[in-house]
């Protein structure tokens, strides 16, 4: 009989014989009776008596037939073993080679999977090599922001030593933009550094996932090459069973899919950011230069209105210098007028005392009496207004001393201002660093 567990794809053929058991046959066996007989007698496990020819002729019929019974059921076990390994070497075979086309199929796919990830490895190790280069020219552009901000703090200082009234706060003041460049860089910097920590570990992730897909692809292809007269198989009965952390082809391709995605998105923000940060070196290397170009107008402007300044000061200073000369020799003719105006008062009172004595009535008030005394008084009047302006010359002499003095103190004001600007600030200045360089390419 076909085993139970066997899968047949087809009827089985017809028998010879119709499966099915054949017909009894009855037998009148006469009972042994005679004297000879061994009924109601004990028997030790034997016959001892002989057989009728009717138990003869039954013995041999039972014979034909379990020899026929035997024969048919071999013949029917034969045709089916026949047809069974037949069906199974056909299934098999069908396996087998659904097996192996299976095993491409994977195989194809996942030489898809593994050259997306190979080229997604090339193209984040290319884009991190750009942004490298990136944070370099930031590194180098924080680096030259260093002279800026030096040759500012330096101007600052110089510029602390002017003196009153030249100490004022002007339009030629850049550290505050200066630092709050050097600020954006160091943020966009521990970016780049942030995006490039994050662009490695997406490749990390890729390298593995494309390792891990080399090696099932090098197994598969060892599987595919097996056959049957394959020398290096063998039984591995507990291989068939699936294991609890094996995952499913939806998975599978999900977590190639997904780390893929996850790459291409941080190469997408890497490269976004490459472009933010070309913005931001240009702008903030334009903003240096258009803020050094203000700064040197502006001192240039600066350099004119102190020249100007020192100029006319040096001009109102050579008139009140000519000025002083004429006013010493105004005070010495005013005081040579009163010395000149002293004799004559000298001569009037004088002549006034000595008609004094004149006796009884010869001291009278006579025409020339008179006139003394007009002369001593006009005389008198004279002397107090060039007394009154002597003075007034010699306060004009002191106020144009100190005029003088005070635009002296100026002009050596106007010119260390001019020094501390021209010769420190602007020297310096010349060593401000070109575009390029800002901009870190240099």
């Amino acid at each position: 009989m076909a085993q139970k567990d066997v899968l047949l794809t087809k009827q089985p053929a017809p028998q010879t014989v119709p499966g099915c058991e054949l017909p009894p046959k009855l037998y009148d066996v006469a009972r042994n009776t005679g004297a000879y007989t061994s009924s109601g007698l004990a028997t030790a496990g034997f016959r001892t008596a002989k057989y009728l020819v009717d138990e003869w002729f039954q013995t041999c019929y039972a014979s034909y037939h379990q020899a026929f019974a035997d024969r048919d059921q071999s013949e029917r076990q034969r045709h089916e073993s026949r047809q069974l390994a037949a069906e199974t070497e056909a299934l098999a075979q069908r396996s087998q080679e659904d097996s192996t086309r299976k095993l491409g199929e994977h195989m194809q796919e996942m030489h898809c999977w593994k050259s997306e990830l190979q080229r997604e490895v090339g193209e984040l190790v290319a884009e991190t090599d750009l942004l490298l280069a990136q944070k370099q020219r930031l590194e180098r552009a924080l680096d030259t922001t260093a002279v800026p901000f030096s040759i500012t703090t330096d101007n600052l200082q110089c510029r602390e030593r002017r003196q009153h009234p030249d100490l004022v706060r002007d339009y030629v003041e850049e550290a505050e933009l200066i630092r709050n460049i050097q600020e954006l860089l160091k943020r966009t910097i521990l970016q780049a550094v942030n995006q490039i920590r994050l662009n490695r570990e997406r490749k990390e992730t890729c390298e593995m996932d494309w390792s891990d897909k080399v090696e099932a692809y090098n197994i598969d292809e060892t599987c595919a090459r097996y056959h049957n007269q394959s020398t290096d198989v063998q039984f591995h009965p507990h291989s068939a069973k699936f294991e609890e952390s094996a995952s499913t082809r939806e998975t599978w391709a999900k977590f190639t899919q997904e780390n893929l995605c996850r790459a291409e998105r941080e190469r997408l923000a890497s490269s976004n950011l490459r472009g933010l940060i070309d913005c931001i070196l240009r702008d903030t290397a334009e903003d240096l230069r258009l803020q050094c170009d203000t700064v040197n107008l502006a001192f240039g402007r600066r350099l004119e209105e102190l020249e100007d300044t020192r100029h006319k000061l040096e001009h109102h200073l050579n008139k009140t210098l000519q000025e002083i000369t004429d006013q010493e020799h105004n005070v010495a003719v005013l005081k040579q007028a009163i010395k000149d105006k002293e004799v004559p008062l000298k001569v009037a009172q004088t002549r006034l005392y000595q008609r004094s004595y004149r006796p009884n009535v010869e001291l009278c008030r006579d025409a020339a009496q008179f006139r003394l005394v007009s002369e001593i008084e006009e005389l008198t009047m004279s002397l107090s207004a060039l007394r009154e302006k002597l003075l007034e010359a010699e306060q004009s002499l002191r106020n144009l001393e100190d005029t003088r003095m005070s635009l002296e103190k100026d002009i050596a004001i106007k010119t260390n201002s001019l020094f501390i600007d021209r010769q420190k600030c602007m020297t310096q200045r010349a060593r401000y660093p070109t575009i390029l360089q800002l901009a870190g390419y240099q």
